[in-house]
């Protein structure tokens, strides 16, 4: 008998699984892909880490993250600067001097701001839509050539049908700085990230190729509690309808040649290149091999038998997980966790947040 089993090898399942390990608890960790890590998971080909589920830059402004996460690897200095190729026009992200310089052919923030502010100003009314939204931010040059196709294929449909609140702010930078975050700790860890889950698994046993839901009665008696890092309204087999995600494809290319496009992520902007991103994984390492690979990510609308991303938090679909949630508290012995158990759009720094969290909480007093 094992004192927890934990369906998930993600972020959220595997720290809990080392905590509660290092306290002499016996866990089951249960994954239903071949492979530990979840979507951070990394292969290595050609001397090359591979992104397997897109590209995954560990930052945070939080030092005790930083400071745990640095227990399992040890993280090199890359800073995320992506660039944006509208139509072959290639701009600077996130929006700033350099972004605007070259498109207005201007020099100083003071020329950015006033072009800016005019062309925001033709929203005159609270904005209906995202594409107005968008608009009374940033105004129009940076929401048709950076926002309108890069959002619409992310989301598969139109900005005009899109609500507002999707786009709470855009961060725009009135100087010449190519940081993509704002915080001070960022890396790649060197080595990739699979070896981060097999440090934090070792003590743990493992189930891969194994699928909870369909193994839920025999797995289930294994432990004296689960600990369910899955969508939480699989788990409730949909009985009160399924919440909504957006999802990802990822077609990996080995190319002959030592460098594609001279950075880890360019964001395709426009509405007619299928993809929304490329990610060269070598540039993430600072690599030199022969050859490189390079990423295609593909936005999908989610069905069932495909993997949830993106949680759609919008009112609808927060209405619907209030109401798992209820179900979640009346179960016995059963936790939920993680991106897809909390229903949030977590990045990597907020899962480790919350798999601490829960942790000490859990494990307080226990061993």
């Amino acid at each position: 008998m094992y004192d927890y089993l934990v369906v998930g090898s993600g972020l959220f399942g595997s720290i809990f699984a080392h905590e509660a390990s290092q306290k002499g608890f016996k866990c089951l960790v249960v994954e239903k892909r071949e492979h530990i890590g979840g979507n951070c998971y990394t292969s290595n080909k050609e001397g090359i880490n591979i992104h397997c589920y897109g590209a995954h830059i560990f930052r945070t402004s939080d030092k005790e993250i930083w400071d745990y996460m640095e227990r399992f690897c040890e993280f090199n200095h890359f800073i995320n600067s992506p660039i944006a190729n509208f139509k072959g026009e290639i701009y600077n992200l996130p929006f700033n001097m350099n972004t605007f310089s070259k498109m207005w052919n201007i020099s100083t923030p003071k020329e950015a701001k006033e072009i800016i502010e005019k062309q925001r100003k033709t929203i005159k009314s609270t904005p209906k839509n995202l594409e107005e939204h968008a608009i009374s931010l940033v105004g129009i040059d940076v929401y048709e050539k950076f926002i309108k196709g890069y959002t619409e294929k992310q989301w598969g449909r139109s900005c005009k049908e899109l609500p507002a609140s999707i786009i709470r702010r855009i961060p725009v930078r009135f100087i010449y700085d190519n940081n993509y975050f704002n915080d001070p700790y960022q890396g790649i860890p060197k080595g990739g990230y699979t070896a981060i889950f097999e440090k934090m698994l070792a003590n743990a046993e493992l189930l891969l190729s194994t699928d909870f839901l369909k193994n839920r009665e025999e797995l289930s008696k294994k432990a004296k509690k689960i600990i369910f890092t899955g969508a939480i309204d699989s788990y409730f087999n949909y009985q009160l309808g399924a919440l909504e995600y957006r999802s990802l494809e990822f077609k990996h290319k080995i190319l002959e040649v030592d460098n594609f496009q001279g950075v880890a992520v360019v964001n395709y902007t426009d509405r007619e290149t299928p993809y929304t991103r490329t990610i060269e994984h070598k540039h993430f390492e600072f690599g030199n091999q022969e050859k490189t690979i390079v990423t295609e990510e593909y936005p999908l609308e989610w069905t069932r038998d495909i993997e949830p991303y993106y949680p759609i938090n919008d009112d609808k679909n927060q209405k619907l997980y209030e109401k798992y949630l209820g179900l979640a508290k009346k179960e016995t012995n059963v936790y939920f966790g993680g991106r897809l158990g909390e229903y949030k759009y977590y990045d990597m720094q907020d899962s480790v947040k919350s798999a601490l969290e829960f942790s000490k909480k859990e494990l307080k007093g226990l061993s």
